[in-house]
């Protein structure tokens, strides 16, 4: 297990984010710096990719004190999902175990939410969203036999922001914090 994998994209996301780009360039060149990270599966400590048998997981690696960037391992057990959520910020994702399903949500005029589209992330690849790209999703667990595990990343401090869940019907919103599964973090410099 190597924290150095993690420290060299804490050090690529912080120095991205200290010339102050634009929100495209941070999505793109962000997606690059994850997909370098998630190229492997032999970093992630294992105290941060441990499933709960009955909701999903979500651990902090890193939070940047300036609140610009957080880092989070989120793990699903089989089958579990999260409700239909949003972020309020931009966010990368980058698969690193198993197989993940995200279906994207459009607000309709009578307050509902419509499932947009359906898109698979396997290990390796990456994916964004924000609130001006699409921001609204239910991400799942695709594999009924095995956890799956991703890398998050998100332009604020995702699990001390108040956020929305949706009920895709009613389009009623409920507030919410997400907070973090870990009462730690990675130790990047050991």
């Amino acid at each position: 297990m190597s924290s150095q994998k993690l420290l060299d994209f804490v050090q690529g996301i912080t120095r991205l984010l200290d010339t102050q780009p634009n929100e495209d360039t941070i999505l793109i060149q962000g997606q690059k710096l994850l997909a370098q990270l998630v190229a492997s599966d032999d970093w992630l400590p294992e105290q941060f990719a441990q499933p709960h048998p009955q909701y999903y997981q979500q651990y902090l690696l890193y939070a940047d004190p300036l609140d610009r960037v957080s880092i989070v391992s989120f793990v699903w057990g089989p089958g579990q999902k999260t409700p239909v959520h949003d972020h309020l910020t931009w966010g990368l994702v980058g698969g690193l175990r198993g197989r993940e399903r995200e279906t994207s949500y459009e607000k309709q005029p009578d307050g509902s939410y419509r499932a947009a589209g359906t898109a698979l992330l396997l290990p390796g690849q990456t994916t964004a969203v924000s609130p001006r790209i699409g921001d609204v999703h239910e991400v799942a667990n695709d594999l009924d036999d095995q956890p799956s595990i991703s890398i998050h990343v998100y332009g604020r401090n995702i699990g001390r922001v108040q956020r929305h869940v949706f009920d895709p019907l009613s389009g009623a919103e409920k507030s919410f914090v997400s907070g973090y599964a870990s009462n730690v973090v990675p130790n990047l410099w050991s």
